[in-house]
């Protein structure tokens, strides 16, 4: 068992939903970026820390724009984990990557570096799950949880098979396209849900397009709990970690209002 699946199943246990805020390192600025994670970390349950890439296919306009900002600033993808070494925030850290920078340095020293600088999970979204049987087995050897994404286009054999291979937590996509905020939560999110409920017991979080405390408190009653990127980004960049860690103690409150 991996500390990530441990953690997440004690607050499960003990009547809380899961709550995943996403950062990107070095937002709102490369020095101000330790302390904005400590003030995302107090509502969160696990935190997932972009790492600032310049191709990041999966994300929308907002995050990719604050990822090269980041990387103007000084914070690549691989600076990003020596960003946050040594830093503890008082619950598990994620880190999500794309898989070029990781290719870049060797899978097993990546997970390495990532393991030596405090992160306890690994996200990867455009690697096949048929491709990632090396960083896999990588991450398992520092103590890294896998943690996959499934699609709402997925056959239920992928969703199988992406969910026996996850050693933490499961990512269930809500939605098509890209990250960022939507009107509202998608019909596909319990459909996802559905599919992986069958083929694990390990949580199940619905990321991409939730946006509000009303999304999030719907996203919960099918699912443990809610990934959330793009509305505390914008917060971070618009008005500071004050104003993000505000908005997350609404969500805490929402999702875990009975």
């Amino acid at each position: 068992m991996t500390l990530v699946l441990d953690h997440l199943r004690s607050r499960l246990r003990a009547g809380h939903k899961l709550l995943v805020p996403y950062v990107v390192a070095g937002i709102p600025e490369r020095s101000a970026f330790p302390d904005a994670l400590r003030s995302i970390a107090q509502h969160a349950d696990l935190v997932e820390v972009g790492l600032p890439y310049s191709d990041p296919l999966m994300d929308g306009p907002l995050i990719a724009s604050a990822a090269k900002r980041a990387i103007r600033d000084g914070t690549g993808p691989l600076g990003a984990l020596d960003l946050v070494a040594g830093l503890d925030v008082g619950v598990p850290r994620a880190a999500m990557s794309y898989y070029n920078p990781i290719h870049h340095l060797g899978e097993k020293e990546f997970c390495r570096r990532a393991r030596d600088a405090g992160f306890a999970g690994l996200i990867v979204p455009d690697i096949p799950h048929e491709e990632s049987a090396g960083l896999r087995a990588a991450a398992a050897d520092h103590d890294l949880a896998w943690i996959p994404l499934v699609a709402p286009t997925s056959s239920q054999a992928r969703v199988d098979a992406l969910c026996a291979s996850t050693t933490g937590f499961v990512y269930a996509v809500s939605t098509l396209g890209v990250t960022g905020t939507r009107e509202e939560l998608s019909e596909r999110a319990a459909k996802v849900v559905a599919s992986c409920r069958s083929a694990t017991d390990v949580p199940i979080l619905v990321g991409i397009g939730i946006s509000n405390a009303d999304q999030a408190r719907a996203a919960v009653q099918v699912a443990d709990g809610v990934v959330i990127g793009s509305a505390v980004v914008r917060l971070l960049l618009e008005e500071g970690a004050p104003a993000a860690e505000a908005f997350l103690a609404g969500l805490r409150a929402a999702v875990d209002a009975p």
